[in-house]
């Protein structure tokens, strides 16, 4: 009831939102960015013809050129985080809303938060009165949280159907119950195991052939190494586990990393994804008698049987075409087949002790840089190339 309550919230507010609106800036990082940037991209055309803008990083740089380029008086600001206080997405927060008042215009009306009710910033949104509020849960995480209101409602704002995105992830996560040897989850950990003895031991290489999917890589490696990467196991022992994730599109690849994957070391293995639909207008006829998309099949093929005569393990899957549907299975499908791997190897799919290590260092880093620009004592450890480098760059 909860869920269908906040399809209904949604529902709503994406239909209050004007046609003047024709761009939508993003501001989140890691799965609240991922995600969405991964089913967008894929999609294409947005049919409401608005675009997309996504601010998911703290660089300064990174957002004056993404903003400079844009009229805020037509701009939408839809601002992700569970808790509120991921730094990165604060600070997104904060140039968006400077940059705003720099043009005299309301930030607060044009602004939608998408946070746990209750959090640090649905109190921002409820205080300075925000255009709209959506609500994220404490039970899902950021890296599976595209099924949620992080990736629904972009695709309500870009005019695509995400019911069916819906209707497809819903397929897939009936069908990868099962523990039948039909069940494509269940096979694809399997491949995991196998391929790294269970270790980690080959990296997973990610190709789809495919322009629209080149972002999957991207959002593999979270969904991926966030969640398999772990050292301690369920029972408390150093396990040191996980599964580096990397890729590109095909047949890209083969201008890049295949003549190593072909001859070079033996540390991988390959997810092919083949997609048949090849496009959405009319076939063209090449002077030789075959498609474009023709060619990209045979690229594939090409690819997969040379590393096969090297002994380099692959698999393989298709899509029919790319659309809201089938990319909700395939969101799915890889969401399963984390969770059977990690249950597999015994180890928690589902938290990220490595990441707050990451955030407690960079508070640290901050906390010397204070020190260093009021010429205090240094906190006790402080490592000489961070004093060195936090000076380089207050000086530059």
């Amino acid at each position: 009831e909860e869920i269908t309550k906040s399809w209904s919230l949604m529902t709503t507010l994406a239909a209050q939102i004007p046609t003047a609106i024709t761009t939508v800036v993003m501001i989140g990082i890691g799965g609240s960015a991922l995600g969405p940037q991964l089913m967008l991209d894929a999609l294409g055309h947005a049919p409401s013809g608005r675009s997309f803008v996504f601010l998911d990083n703290t660089d300064p740089d990174g957002m004056e050129r993404k903003l400079w380029v844009l009229n805020p008086e037509q701009c939408l600001f839809v601002v992700t985080s569970k808790s509120g206080g991921t730094k990165e997405t604060r600070n997104g927060l904060q140039e968006t809303q400077n940059w705003c008042t720099q043009h005299g215009v309301s930030f607060a009306e044009r602004a939608v938060a998408i946070t746990i009710f209750g959090s640090k910033l649905d109190q921002i949104a409820i205080d300075q009165s925000w255009l709209g509020r959506l609500p994220l849960w404490p039970w899902v995480g950021g890296r599976t949280s595209v099924t949620g209101m992080v990736g629904l409602f972009p695709l309500a704002l870009a005019g695509h159907n995400w019911k069916e995105f819906l209707d497809g992830a819903a397929t897939m996560d009936h069908w990868t119950r099962s523990l039948s040897d039909d069940n494509p989850a269940l096979r694809i950990a399997h491949c995991w195991g196998e391929s790294g003895s269970y270790k980690g031991a080959k990296s997973l290489v990610t190709l789809p052939y495919k322009d629209s999917l080149l972002l999957l890589s991207r959002y593999l490696q979270q969904l991926i190494m966030e969640s398999i990467g772990k050292r301690l196991s369920l029972d408390g022992k150093e396990v040191f586990q996980g599964l580096t994730v990397f890729g590109n599109k095909g047949s890209t690849d083969q201008h890049a990393f295949v003549q190593q994957l072909r001859d070079g070391r033996h540390d991988f293995f390959v997810n092919f994804i083949a997609v048949l639909r090849e496009r959405e207008g009319q076939i063209i006829e090449l002077e030789d008698g075959h498609t474009s998309g023709e060619y990209l099949l045979g690229f594939l093929l090409g690819t997969r049987n040379a590393l096969s005569e090297a002994k380099r393990s692959s698999y393989t899957i298709v899509l029919p075409e790319v659309s809201t549907r089938t990319m909700g299975e395939l969101i799915a499908l890889y969401e399963r087949t984390v969770g059977y791997y990690a249950s597999k190897i015994g180890i928690n799919a589902y938290h990220q002790p490595g990441v707050e290590a990451g955030k407690l260092a960079a508070a640290e880093a901050l906390e010397l840089k204070t020190a260093i620009v009021n010429d205090q004592e240094f906190p006790e450890g402080s490592a000489q190339d961070d004093i060195w480098l936090i000076r380089r760059h207050l000086s530059a």
